[in-house]
């Protein structure tokens, strides 16, 4: 069976492939149940089902999307999802792997939040997810190392890299001047040695867009001439877009005030959600000060026990914003009974969160496309990729301190921050399951689903026996 674009569908311009709808509905469950480990291990499980596993889509292409969504407001990996989705099913596919990505998280973590606001079963989440937030170190260890091996192929990236790494991890340069930067180090690297800066996994003899590469890709890098999007259609997409993400929040606005709990989510979140870059990580600290100090809605500890959910569930890990969503509105519930409003709410913060991801990417992928073969792009855009590579190390950094030690403190030495992890507050148990998730992963080569399973019943067992 092939696929087919409905009218309407804009999607890319390639030929049918054989990759039905059923086919991508399946992968892409798949895929939504094992994106565990926040961006990085998201990114790093649709790598390996997509590119190395089906071979739907090449290197080239999957970083090519990938430094589009990087620049993105948003949550990255979800708008990997969306725009890969598209390539090959059009408006249809777009939809259907983005909301794909989105259910599991979202039903687990609302599942989570009834549990915690209105029976405190803290003890029981917390022994179920015992297990599996150190095994996500390895997921992530996974991404750095698959990502890298052909992001860097030569010194010049690999430097790149590794001052984009400094740069956030040691100096907090904001996400946004670390890709300019990236950007313009590879637009005149790309004039100065050309060899150094050409995309990564090039294969002179591709075919056009839709045709397998040489490597038997059925999205390849062939760099066939796309027709420019009209703009009729980006007038389109926009006005759709911007109607379904606030049109909701401006009906709630005209009929209940600006004092109402879901105008108050509705319009925060929607504003969050354009100045997420650089992923969750970088915007949680802002979610977290204004939701805690400035509306009230939840306490430090609730905070991090919300985030602490996010991790550990799969899905992206701004998904922490539903379980605000939900505290805040099960606690000023009006007239409506608090569960309900609580399930409410956290559909609201979910659905302004994640709207304007779509609309970016139905907006933006077909300009990308036409661009792709543009040369003179090539280097900024490979460079961006090596950044990306940094980018990733420092989430898998940050997360595995996190993770091992319960007290992680910070110094600074002039503009330069260093994390100081107190090792008195070493979690052995939870270094012993990293360590043997390392090892199913690299070694012995196991599923991510299977490895993180068992993960989860050995920190379960470990935490209801000992730490309980």
């Amino acid at each position: 069976m092939t696929a087919r674009h409905a009218p309407g569908d804009h999607g890319p311009d390639q030929p049918e492939h054989p990759v039905s709808l059923g086919d991508a509905f399946r992968v892409w469950g798949y895929v939504a149940l094992n994106s565990f480990g926040g961006p990085a291990g998201q990114i790093a499980v649709m790598h390996r089902v997509l590119v190395d596993g089906r071979r739907w889509i090449s290197e080239r292409r999957f970083l090519h999307a990938l430094n589009y969504c990087m620049l993105l407001p948003g949550p990255e990996a979800h708008q990997l999802a969306v725009y890969i989705g598209w390539l090959l099913h059009g408006l249809r596919g777009g939809l259907m792997a983005g909301l794909l990505f989105i259910l599991p998280g979202f039903l687990s973590i609302l599942a989570l939040s009834v549990l915690y606001a209105g029976y405190q079963e803290t003890d029981l989440v917390s022994a179920l997810f015992y297990g599996i937030k150190p095994a996500v170190i390895a997921v992530v260890a996974a991404a750095v190392v698959r990502v890298g091996r052909r992001a860097l192929p030569n010194r010049s990236l690999a430097a790149i890299a590794l001052g984009a790494f400094v740069a956030i991890f040691f100096l907090e340069v904001p996400f946004p001047l670390v890709v300019l930067a990236a950007a313009l180090a590879g637009f005149v690297g790309s004039h100065l040695s050309p060899g150094r800066f050409a995309p990564v996994d090039v294969h002179p003899t591709a075919q056009a867009v839709g045709a397998a590469s040489p490597a038997g890709h059925l999205l390849g890098d062939g760099a066939a001439q796309q027709p420019r999007p009209p703009l009729r259609r980006a007038i389109a997409v926009l006005s759709v877009g911007l109607l379904l993400w606030l049109g909701p929040v401006l009906m709630l606005l005209a009929l209940f005030g600006a004092s109402d709990i879901f105008v108050q989510q509705g319009l925060f979140f929607s504003g969050a959600a354009l100045v997420t870059f650089g992923g969750a990580y970088a915007v949680l600290a802002y979610i977290a000060q204004q939701a805690v100090e400035t509306f009230g809605w939840l306490s430090p500890t609730e905070m991090l026990d919300g985030l602490g959910m996010a991790e550990t569930t799969p899905g992206p890990l701004i998904m922490v914003v539903q379980f605000v969503g939900f505290l805040a509105a099960f606690r000023s519930p009006g007239a409506l009974d608090p569960m309900v409003a609580g399930v409410l709410g956290a559909v609201l913060v979910t659905w302004v969160t994640f709207v304007p991801s779509f609309l970016w990417i139905f907006l933006g992928a077909p300009y990308l496309e036409y661009l792709r073969g543009k040369r003179a792009l090539s280097g900024a855009l490979s460079a961006i990729t090596a950044a990306v590579v940094g980018v990733i190390l420092n989430l898998a950094l940050w997360f595995s301190l996190h993770t091992l030690f319960a007290t992680v403190g910070q110094t600074r030495i002039g503009h330069v921050r260093l994390y100081t992890p107190d090792p008195s507050t070493l979690d052995l148990a939870a270094l012993a399951i990293a360590g043997l998730a390392l090892i199913a992963i690299f070694l012995l080569r196991w599923p991510i689903l299977r490895t993180l399973a068992l993960s989860a019943v050995a920190g379960a067992l470990y935490y209801l026996t000992i730490v309980a």
